[in-house]
């Protein structure tokens, strides 16, 4: 590849650098939110969009409907609410079909918010969709017809198949971005809402005028011309958005991150929007949770930190045909992100786990559309009884996870070029790393780019399938190295750059710092952790598969929460052995647990730093509680 080629200004790659985050500080939100934590019941669908989610074209309600949506704003719903140990409400404010529209439903939910806030609820608002009801707002606003993401033939982007009546809108769009600062400034000043939900924070900028402009304009202000000529642009006002997979090239590599910068852009947008109207409202996006790689337009370590939660939807967590599915990406990147991870927490597991690895959410544990609680959205069971110990758990032991951080020993960087430009197998790696760590206990966090300059906390840096990091990063890298940090490095590592142009050779080939293991894809994961960490990790358990663990500390002692993901039983004799902060000693092992009334205390033994213990079962969820002298 010709040199000319390879400069491309790494300034473009700026957008990968974040600036001060806008995630409030713990000390700064509400004091409600640490005191008492989020137990959430959701119905955030207006009476409008019902009717025509339900198949009335004509958005008329019945009587039968109109009721029953009576029913569900009354002080008798929020009673039974309360019943269930719920305190945060998540409702409709504004869906997408026009302001003239959803007037009634609007002033319906400023009356409910304040039934809900003088009951001692908090109140979280669906301020607005990605996609909007362009059947009545194109009628209110003929204009929003230019505010619509249209993809690479031009057609508008529908929300799905089975609803054509909604289309996704640029967040972009400056006119698009002045009318919803209106929706939140309703829920902000009318609602006064505790918190502003935005959904649908998955579709990023397409091939409609504003969003080619943008882009046009993008690189206009990132490259020369010279290097737009060693892109192929001879002409930057003739660009059009390459939104096809091939040919992969340096165009559309400024492509996906361009539409991962959008969707942050808007989202940050808003958020400071927000802030200037009350400084502790909370912000909350959907862009789904945490998957197996980075998938522009969504880029986690990015959006995130825009505000202080965001939802995973995604299938429930359990131990199926030998195979564990969990929520941990998701808790462990919203923990370490200051945000908060909103789930469904239906079943047993679903609140351990979210205790076990989220920070002060238990969930939505139910839906009450119409007024009556059932388990989530589109279901018809009732919230199950076997949820209420659980509940009554998470609200009368806040002082188990309240002002805990988490221990992670190991952190693995997803590196947004190697996990978006490289090869799908690069991201395949990052993610079989991040699995094997989480089925076998091993305390680690994951980590983005931005998060580089603060590697002395982490006792090891993992690197698998990061194939592609700037000159800055191998510095940053190797200084952590040389400066006692180590290095397990997996499979080919810098053999390119951050725009996958190729290296002679990479810099960590002979890079044999101490501390340094390197490993090939198919070697062993755990053990070269251990190797790197001179077997000197600050957890070791031994258990089955199903098994997974979280350790956290506060000031005057360890709290290792366990939860057992197999539906054949509990998991029984757990040996556990931790590593003891220095000079700290063990006065007493309990074991917790939402099932119990009384808590039991376990023997232990300590000797060198180190305590060990056996935990006789888990059902569930436990929490081996080691107090420190």
């Amino acid at each position: 590849m010709p040199i000319k080629k390879c400069i491309l200004l790494v300034c473009l790659f700026a957008g990968l650098t974040s600036a001060q985050p806008l995630t409030l500080p713990l000390d700064q939100r509400p004091g409600w939110l640490h005191q008492e934590g989020i137990v959430m019941a959701g119905s955030w669908e207006p009476l409008i969009f019902r009717v025509r989610r339900d198949g009335t074209e004509n958005y008329v309600p019945t009587s039968e409907q109109r009721a029953a949506y009576a029913r569900e704003h009354s002080p008798e719903t929020i009673a039974e609410l309360k019943e269930l140990g719920v305190n945060f409400v998540m409702m409709h404010c504004y869906k997408g079909f026009g302001l003239e529209a959803e007037r009634e439903s609007m002033a319906d939910a400023v009356r409910f918010a304040k039934l809900c806030h003088d009951a001692g609820l908090h109140v979280g608002v669906y301020c607005y969709s990605g996609a909007f009801g362009w059947e009545l707002l194109f009628k209110e606003i003929p204009g929003a017809k230019n505010w619509v993401v249209l993809n690479q033939n031009r057609e508008p982007i529908a929300y799905s198949a089975a609803a054509t009546y909604r289309y996704y809108w640029n967040r972009n769009h400056p006119d698009a971005e002045a009318f919803h600062r209106n929706i939140v400034r309703f829920a902000v000043e009318e609602i006064k809402a505790d918190l502003l939900h935005f959904d649908n924070y998955a579709v990023g900028p397409g091939r409609d005028t504003n969003s080619v402009q943008r882009f046009r304009h993008y690189l206009h202000e990132r490259f020369t011309t010279d290097q737009l000529g060693n892109m192929g642009i001879e002409q930057v006002d003739t660009v059009e958005p390459p939104m096809t997979v091939e040919p992969r090239n340096f165009l559309r590599f400024a492509w996906l991150e361009f539409s991962c910068k959008s969707l942050a852009d808007s989202y940050h947008e808003m958020s400071r929007y927000a802030r200037t109207l009350r400084e502790d409202i909370l912000i909350e996006c959907n862009p789904g949770g945490v998957g197996e790689q980075i998938g522009p337009p969504i880029d986690h370590g990015r959006l995130l930190q825009g505000g202080e939660a965001f939802w995973d939807e995604g299938p429930a967590p359990g131990y199926r045909d030998g195979r564990l599915y969990s929520r941990v990406r998701t808790y462990k990147v919203a923990r370490w992100l200051n945000n908060m991870a909103f789930t469904y927490t239906t079943t047993p597991l679903e609140m351990a786990e979210s205790m076990a690895f989220n920070r002060g959410c238990l969930g939505c544990i139910c839906w009450f559309e119409y007024g009556k609680p059932v388990a989530r959205p589109g279901s018809a069971a009732p919230v199950s009884k076997d949820l209420a110990p659980f509940i009554r758990f998470f609200h009368a032991r806040r002082d188990l996870f309240q002002n805990a951080t988490v221990i992670a020993d190991v952190a693995v960087l997803r590196n947004f070029p190697s996990q978006v430009f490289a090869d799908p197998k690069n991201a395949q790696l990052t993610a079989r790393l991040e699995q094997s760590l989480i089925e076998n206990r091993i305390p680690f966090q994951i980590i983005y780019d931005h998060q580089l300059d603060d590697l002395k906390r982490y006792r090891c840096l993992a690197l698998a399938g990061c194939v592609a990091l700037s000159d800055q990063q191998i510095t940053q890298i190797k200084q952590y190295a040389e400066s006692g940090g180590r290095l397990c490095i997996i499979g080919p590592v810098a053999t390119h750059n951050e725009w996958m142009v190729p290296r002679d050779r990479s810099p960590f080939q002979d890079f044999r710092s101490p501390g340094v293991v390197h490993i090939t894809d198919r070697g062993n994961f755990i053990a070269a952790i251990h190797n790197a960490c001179d077997d000197k990790l600050s957890l070791s358990v031994e258990a089955p598969a199903g098994l997974c663990a979280e350790l956290t500390e506060q000031t005057n002692c360890l709290l290792l929460h366990f939860v057992n993901y197999r539906s054949d039983g509990p998991v029984e004799n757990i040996v556990v052995g931790l590593r003891l902060p220095p000079g700290r000693n063990v006065e007493n092992v309990a074991l917790v647990s939402p099932l119990r009334e009384n808590d039991t205390v376990l023997t232990f033994k300590e000797e060198a730093s180190l305590v060990s213990f056996t935990v006789p079962a888990v059902s569930v969820y436990e929490i081996a509680v080691i107090a420190l002298g």
